[in-house]
């Protein structure tokens, strides 16, 4: 029995010794992960949702009204100024043609028989001159009566006013041949835009008609789009408040310097990839919208590889450039009743301080005042951390600790 209780008594004295010591172990600084504040050279972006379109957008209509026969093309196929896209019926037009040609030979027979009259009555006018020349020096000497001179000068004035006629006669019927050709031609004009063209070159959108459709000028559907897609247009929009901070942070005295001195922007795809080729803003509306409150910008986009159309949409980024400013990982900040805490690791103790952000970019945080460059903070689990905490330091790397934070929610 004594040797029993002897057994006991060391046993307990073994569990309470591991118990002190395993107290002690969790009463010793806690190993946290730090990293030091930096200061970096930082490109953020501010994002607009933007809708794209071709650089120029033509509305294909018939000129005259007919039933489509042809079509020639297809959605999406590009096509070059004044190809054939669509043929229209042109048989009642042939069948005015045909008519239009006739009149034109009969204008002609009406000026070759007026050119003949107008010759016969030149001839008459030629034969009374002649007989009045004839008979006055015989009236001034007497020798016949003024009654003959004066016969003859009548039947003069008779032949100059055939004349006269038949030249108006000529006129009319040269005006005649003059119209003729000129219907002829306007039917023939009507023929030729029977074949409705490219009015450019572009890519062929969405075919609204279709063969045995009856089209017109007047339609308010066109045909078809043609969109030049050579260049591309991102339209986005800033409200009130975006556009004064633009003109006050942008560089130049007027607008068109202000785009001027812009960086290049980026276009972010629906499906979240950045579009290879950067634009820039070109032109501002120059006014604000009262109905929606903001004004709108224009994006030119270069397209040598056709990858975008008309009516694709995407989001436009603005870079804001940051230099030499303070940098942490975002998984380093943690946000309390509005305010932004981060734990600055001072002699192996976190102490707990209020930072102000200016911006958020690239899983990293940029500091406008509450920490100085070169000091420590703890880097990851500050949610599971106390103020003036004993911790073991366990440097890790800056760049290291942004590419492993993974997004909350993915888009």
């Amino acid at each position: 029995m004594k040797n029993k209780l002897i057994l006991l008594g060391m046993s307990i004295l073994t569990v309470v010794s591991c118990k002190k010591e395993e107290d002690k172990k969790k009463d010793g600084p806690k190993p946290v992960a730090t990293v030091k504040v930096e200061a970096r050279n930082v490109t953020g972006f501010t994002e607009f949702p933007a809708s794209i379109e071709g650089r120029v957008n033509n509305d294909v209509r018939a000129k005259i009204q007919g039933y489509i026969t042809q079509v020639l093309v297809d959605e999406g196929q590009y096509v070059s100024k004044g190809q054939p896209l669509f043929r229209l019926e042109t048989n009642a037009l042939n069948e005015t043609a045909s008519a239009a040609s006739a009149g034109i030979g009969a204008a002609r027979s009406n000026v070759s028989a007026a050119e003949a009259n107008v010759k016969a009555a030149q001839a008459a006018v030629n034969a009374a001159q002649v007989e009045v020349n004839k008979l006055r020096p015989l009236v001034e000497k007497n020798i016949i009566s003024n009654v003959q001179l004066q016969t003859a000068q009548a039947n003069l004035t008779r032949a100059q006013a055939q004349l006269s006629q038949a030249n108006a006669a000529r006129q009319q019927a040269s005006a005649g041949v003059a119209q003729a050709q000129a219907n002829y031609q306007g039917v023939r004009e009507n023929i030729n835009y029977s074949i409705i063209r490219a009015p450019i070159s572009g890519v062929v959108g969405k075919i609204n008609h279709r063969n045995g459709s009856l089209v017109g000028p007047s339609d308010q559907i066109p045909i078809t789009t043609v969109s030049d897609t050579s260049e591309l247009y991102a339209y986005f929009s800033m409200n009130e408040k975006e556009y004064l901070d633009f003109l006050k942070n942008s560089y130049g005295a007027t607008i068109p310097e202000k785009l001027k001195n812009m960086p290049m922007v980026e276009l972010k795809l629906a499906n979240g990839d950045i579009y290879p080729e950067k634009g820039r803003i070109a032109a501002v509306t120059g006014q604000i919208d009262a109905k929606t409150g903001t004004i709108q910008f224009r994006v030119s986009l270069p397209n040598p590889q056709k990858l975008l159309s008309n009516g694709n949409t995407g989001t436009i980024r603005v870079p804001k450039m940051y230099e030499q400013v303070l940098v942490l990982p975002e998984s380093a900040v943690y946000e309390q009743q509005g305010l932004i805490n981060i734990y600055k690791v001072e002699k192996d103790t976190a102490k707990n301080a209020v930072i102000t952000l200016l911006d958020r970019v690239n899983n990293m945080v940029i500091i406008k005042d509450g920490v100085k460059k070169g000091e420590t903070v703890v880097a990851e689990g500050v949610g599971t951390l106390k103020d003036k905490t004993a911790v073991k330091q366990e440097p890790k790397n800056f760049d290291d600790l942004v590419k492993a934070i993974q997004p909350i929610f993915e888009e």
